[in-house]
């Protein structure tokens, strides 16, 4: 469904009452009764999770799964599996000079994309009261999983070339995501791009920042919103973060949320950062409605706050925990 989400985001600042945005998905295999396992083979089945998350909690919008390993999986990195828990990346496949030059952009659609593209395609049709965004990785993130986080860090002090030309073909390939997820009926995207809050500002600006911007100016629109997630140390990295001129950034629980609401300029909605893990995770009803009022307390007086998740809530999580997030997230609205 065709959405204006240039108003979207203006009715988000001037609404005195803000719907919540917790990046809520994986959690929804409770309550369609399958696995994690399954859930990331089978676009229907996301789908079938994103309308049962959405029949259940009144979110600003619908999310699909944030799983960081399906585009390095795509470029044929080995990916571990479980039951019950979200795919994560094995191993590097970038090990020098040579294999960057010979890493081949997969096609759009290849392994698991195909996948995500079909749960979006099918929830655009069935979710049509709030925009759906798609999730993606962002450039560096990518770059770091098919090279190896350890050794890109090193990479880009000592060899800036191997990463740069892994960082071309990443983003020529996100882009080609991108644009795949809007013909299937997404309103936008969530990069999620966390490895980039291991870098200094100036690092950032070099082999981060660039390929993002590419990205954003290649897929947004007034009908199509780029969101920005970085769950690192962000506070450091707010003014490289600005300058990618990005209309909503979600921010993680790294950093009291209220040190980045006084960087950062109030036409840019700032989503964040209830814990997934001490909370969502490892909490309880009460801890939960107690962090939700103390951040409430610290960043309800900025008009761009809109209270979320850190990052993405990990698939165990009780779903009391769920509940009583919404139901504190209500009391405040």
């Amino acid at each position: 469904m065709k959405r204006d989400m240039e108003q979207w985001v203006e009715n988000m600042l001037r609404a005195e009452n803000k719907k919540t945005m917790p990046i809520l998905s994986f959690p929804g295999t409770q309550f369609i009764g399958v696995t994690v396992d399954a859930m990331v083979r089978d676009g229907a089945l996301q789908a079938k999770c994103m309308e049962a998350i959405a029949d259940r909690y009144d979110t600003a919008a619908s999310l699909s799964l944030m799983d960081l390993s399906v585009e390095a999986e795509a470029f044929g990195s080995p990916v571990k599996y479980a039951e019950n828990e979200v795919p994560t990346v094995l191993a590097s496949i970038i090990k020098d000079a040579q294999d960057a030059e010979i890493l081949q952009i997969p096609a759009v659609g290849c392994g698991r994309t195909g996948e995500y593209l079909k749960a979006i395609e099918y929830a655009s049709h069935t979710i049509t009261d709030r925009p759906i965004f798609a999730g993606v990785i962002g450039p560096f993130s990518l770059a770091g999983r098919l090279i190896d986080m350890t050794e890109i860090m090193m990479q880009c002090y000592d060899e800036p070339e191997i990463v740069k030309i892994v960082l071309d073909k990443a983003t020529e390939f996100i882009i080609k995501y991108i644009e795949a997820f809007k013909e299937k009926g997404a309103n936008g995207i969530v990069m999620a791009e966390p490895a980039a809050g291991l870098l200094s500002p100036s690092l950032m600006a070099e082999f981060s920042n660039p390929y993002v911007r590419k990205i954003r100016d290649a897929v947004e629109t007034k009908n199509f919103l780029f969101i920005y997630h970085n769950c690192g140390n962000t506070i450091p990295l707010i003014e490289e973060i600005v300058s990618l001129g990005v209309r909503v950034l979600h921010l993680g629980n790294a950093v009291q949320l209220q040190d980045a609401l006084e960087k950062i300029p109030e036409h840019i909605v700032v989503m964040g950062n209830i814990s997934p893990a001490e909370q969502f995770r490892q909490g309880s009803p009460e801890s939960m409605t107690k962090a939700v009022d103390a951040l409430f307390a610290s960043c309800g007086r900025y008009k761009n706050f809109v209270i979320s998740s850190g990052c993405d809530i990990p698939p165990a999580s009780p779903i009391g925990n769920i509940d009583a997030y919404f139901r504190a997230v209500e009391a405040h609205r």
